[in-house]
C-alpha cells in the first residue's frame, strides 16, 4: 500500500521503499506534488498549478518549465512502484494525480477521522472518539509545505488550521471524559492561543476548572475571555458563556 504524507515533511512510503522530500525535483517539485495529492480526486488545471509553483508572476516559458517538473515528478514516482506512464495524466491542459485505490494520504485520513470523532462527542461517545481525535490532532499539528508561501499554500493552511481547531475541541472532550484533566486544560489553552476569539476555548477552561475546584481560576478566564472581546472587538461575551460565568457566581 502507498502511504503519502503531505503535513511535516513530505514522504511516500510504498513496499519498494521511502521516497523522502529531499528525493522530489526542488521546490517547484514538492508544491507541485503537494497540490497533486491534496487535489486528486479532480484534474488540477496547469495554470492553476502554475500559480501555485511561481505566485504572482509566471516565468515566460512556463508551460516548458512545469511539463519538465511533471515529467520529473513522474520519474521520482515510479521509485514507489508507480506507474510512470499513468501516475500523473494529463488531460484537456489538466494534470490528475492517480493513486491506487488502497492509497492512504495523511490529510485524508484527518477528514474521516475528524467526521467520525465529532460524530462520537456529539452523540455523548466522547470515550469512543479518543482514538480518531488522536489521530487526526497527532497529523494536524505537524506543519504545513514549512517555508513555502503563495495563496494556495495559505489557503491550504487555513483550512488545516480550522481542522486543528476541530480536532483540538474533539480532544477536549475526550480527554474530560477519561478523567485527564490537565490534559484537558493543556489543549484547551492550545485552543484559545490558536483562536483567542473563539469563545468555546474559553468555556472548556472554565468547565475544567470548576470541575476539580478551581472556582476563582474559572471566572479568571471568563474574565479574560470578556476583556479581550471588548477590548479588541467591542463586543462583549455571548449568551451561552455569560450563563456559565453566572453559573461559577452562584456555585
Amino acid at each position: 500500500m502507498i502511504r503519502i504524507y503531505l503535513a511535516g515533511e513530505i514522504q511516500i512510503e510504498s513496499e519498494h521503499g521511502l521516497i523522502r522530500e529531499s528525493d522530489l525535483p526542488a521546490r517547484q517539485g514538492r508544491l507541485a506534488f503537494a497540490h497533486l495529492a491534496s487535489t486528486r480526486d479532480h484534474p488540477l488545471a496547469r495554470e492553476e498549478l502554475a500559480e501555485t509553483l511561481w505566485p504572482g508572476k509566471l516565468p515566460r516559458a512556463w508551460e516548458v518549465s512545469l511539463s519538465a517538473i511533471i515529467s520529473k515528478l513522474r520519474a521520482t514516482l515510479a521509485g514507489a512502484g508507480l506507474d510512470r506512464d499513468g501516475v500523473i495524466v494529463t488531460a484537456f491542459s489538466a494534470y490528475q494525480l492517480r493513486l491506487p485505490a488502497d492509497a492512504w494520504v495523511d490529510l485524508e485520513v484527518v477528514a474521516g477521522s475528524l467526521h467520525q470523532a465529532e460524530a462520537k462527542v456529539a452523540s455523548g461517545r466522547a470515550l469512543d472518539a479518543y482514538g480518531e481525535a488522536l489521530v487526526a490532532l497527532t497529523i494536524l499539528r505537524r506543519p504545513f509545505l514549512a517555508g513555502a508561501d503563495g495563496p494556495w499554500v495559505h489557503a491550504r493552511r487555513e483550512v488545516l488550521r480550522a481542522e486543528l481547531v476541530r480536532a483540538l475541541e474533539c480532544m477536549v472532550a475526550c480527554l474530560d471524559a477519561t478523567g485527564e484533566v490537565a490534559l484537558a486544560v493543556r489543549n484547551a489553552e492550545e485552543l484559545v492561543a490558536l483562536e483567542p476569539f473563539r469563545e468555546s476555548g474559553y468555556r472548556h477552561l472554565m468547565r475544567l476548572h470548576a470541575g476539580r475546584g478551581d472556582r476563582a481560576e474559572a471566572l479568571r478566564v471568563y474574565e479574560v475571555c470578556r476583556t479581550r472581546l471588548v477590548d479588541e472587538l467591542g463586543v462583549g461575551p455571548s449568551t451561552e458563556t455569560e450563563a456559565l460565568q453566572v453559573a461559577l457566581l452562584k456555585g
